[in-house]
């Protein structure tokens, strides 16, 4: 389930950041990005859990159609639906990780619910987000004279997503201490607790660093090193949002 969840939220993150990232990148750029969503997506139907809601499958199955079908016709005589195809991927994936939310959070309180599916979506917008970046930066040894303020722009969207992320966390928190999980207190304070530790250092501060490291230097134009901080912001990404659906599982608190 930690798989599945991960894979199908870093899968649908990246179609999100499609729509976002100038033409000028090149068609390889979006080729090789629809690519990577099309087999993250796939190996997380693989990982799909038996007794998982149809809808989310159904979901994810058109979101994966429809990010090959892109990815089969950037570049080509075709590529005037493309914009049409990313959008019908994004509105599928917006409401397939609704779906999913309110399957883990279906019968409690509705502030939960609404909380589990922030959550969802903004883990999906920081994977994605991160993932792009990462991708983008190195799209410049590819493409060298590619303008250095197509990478800036995805580091403000990487870090926008971060700090909604954050936001969503923090109330998960309180509202998980003070509403739906009485013992989540004890949790996080006991020996347990250090999966929430570490999902809050590596899922959180460390992007948050390290994203504005990245600012700083794509201000500068010092794109490799931009590219080489957004390597580590990702793997601290990978690893906080892996902790927090490991986290949600087992506290049933999304954070």
């Amino acid at each position: 389930m930690v798989l599945f969840l991960f894979l199908s939220h870093l899968g649908l993150g990246i179609i999100f950041t499609l729509a976002l990232v100038s033409r000028e990148a090149g068609v390889k750029f979006f080729r090789f990005n629809a690519g990577l969503a099309a087999i993250l997506i796939a190996v997380a139907l693989a990982f799909r859990p038996a007794g998982d809601n149809p809808l989310v499958f159904d979901g994810l199955l058109v979101a994966e159609g429809a990010v090959v079908l892109y990815w089969a016709t950037v570049g080509r005589t075709l590529a005037s639906i493309r914009p049409g195809i990313v959008g019908l991927a994004i509105v599928v994936g917006l409401a397939t990780l609704v779906i999913q939310a309110l399957g883990f959070s279906g019968g409690r309180a509705l502030p939960m619910q609404v909380l589990t599916a922030a959550s969802f979506l903004s883990s999906a917008a920081l994977l994605g987000g991160a993932c792009t970046a990462m991708i983008l930066g190195h799209w410049y040894l590819v493409i060298p004279s590619l303008q250095v303020r197509h990478l800036q722009s995805i580091v403000k969207l990487h870090i926008a997503s971060m700090v909604i992320r954050v936001v969503v966390v923090v109330a998960a928190v309180f509202g998980g201490i003070a509403l739906w999980q009485p013992g989540f207190r004890h949790y996080i304070l006991s020996i347990d607790g250090i999966f929430f530790w570490q999902r809050v250092l590596f899922g959180l501060f460390g992007p948050a660093l390290l994203s504005y490291l990245t600012w700083e230097t794509a201000k500068i134009q010092s794109t490799q090193s931009a590219t080489g901080i957004l390597y580590v912001d990702f793997f601290t990404v990978v690893v906080g949002e892996v902790l927090a659906k490991y986290l949600l599982l087992a506290t049933r608190v999304p954070v």
